[in-house]
């Protein structure tokens, strides 16, 4: 069963009076459960595609399915543009600057951050912990973000306080941080900090979760330990995750069961294999 599914993807960005295509027609599936790279050398586009499954980034044109729902479906992305702040149609540019919208129709901003919400989690290699609060009240915090979008529905928006607090103290024991439960993030190492943004990530059940080159700020040990759990993680039948990478690091591709290899935004072979169990086995 496919949970992401990319056809003809596409990504132009402006650079003076020329265009350039960072992604060219792309298209590729991730199927549940995977444990999948997309991997290139700098430039060649990877961290692009992750925005855009992440929904961070608008495509210039193409089609993207996050688990039933087709993200763009009803916008020809190919004859529409932001223009003076607002989201138009190609056509009489006059008429279409006086259409009062925000920067994409309301409809398709609700539709975003509902996915984001029930179908995506994050982890930045950044880690992006908020300083204020401790290890719980981090991973805690997505459940505290109320929707009525019937799309943003995650299961554990019915869960009872006593079953949210039950759920997020299993990830903190799961990421192994129970000793750390109420430190804040200044107290804390790399590779902790990185363990509580995959909690986080986790928290809400998103059956996708994202990860931009997450070894880049961690030494080789921390790497090891934290490619380690979350391999655990994607072999746990209870959360069933597909884990995403945007990665140039062979030992993270080397454990990747499906890589999608990128060169100048094109795709050059789409990869299945049997990965490694160990980060740094890199061929």
């Amino acid at each position: 069963m496919s949970v992401i599914t990319i056809s003809h993807l596409c990504k132009n960005y402006p650079l003076g009076k020329q265009e350039v295509q960072a992604v060219k027609d792309v298209s590729f599936n991730i199927e549940r459960g995977e444990f999948a790279a997309i991997s290139g050398p700098s430039g060649s586009g990877k961290s692009t595609i992750l925005n855009m499954i992440g929904l961070i980034d608008l495509p210039t044109s193409g089609s993207i399915i996050i688990g039933d729902t087709d993200v763009y479906k009803g916008i020809n992305l190919a004859d529409a543009e932001v223009q003076n702040d607002r989201w138009v149609s190609s056509g009489n540019e006059k008429d279409a600057k006086k259409k009062k919208r925000t920067t994409i129709p309301a409809k398709l901003d609700r539709r975003i951050t509902g996915l984001r919400r029930s179908h995506l989690g994050f982890i930045f290699q950044t880690f992006n912990l908020i300083p204020v609060l401790n290890v719980y009240e981090n991973i805690e915090f997505p459940l505290l973000i109320k929707s009525k979008n019937p799309v943003a529905k995650s299961p554990v928006d019915d869960f009872s306080k006593k079953e949210k607090e039950d759920w997020v103290n299993f990830l903190i024991e799961k990421v192994g941080l129970t000793d750390w439960r109420d430190h804040k993030s200044s107290e804390l190492s790399g590779g902790q900090r990185q363990r509580v943004a995959i909690a986080r990530a986790l928290v809400t059940k998103a059956p996708v979760i994202l990860a931009d080159e997450p070894t880049a700020n961690l030494d080789s040990e921390n790497s090891k330990q934290i490619l380690s759990l979350m391999k655990d993680l994607n072999r746990d039948k209870d959360l069933q995750t597909t884990f995403i990478f945007s990665t140039h690091d062979a030992r993270i591709v080397n454990m990747c069961d499906h890589v999608v290899h990128l060169l100048d935004g094109k795709i050059t072979n789409d990869e299945y294999k049997t990965g490694s169990d160990i980060y740094g086995e890199a061929d």
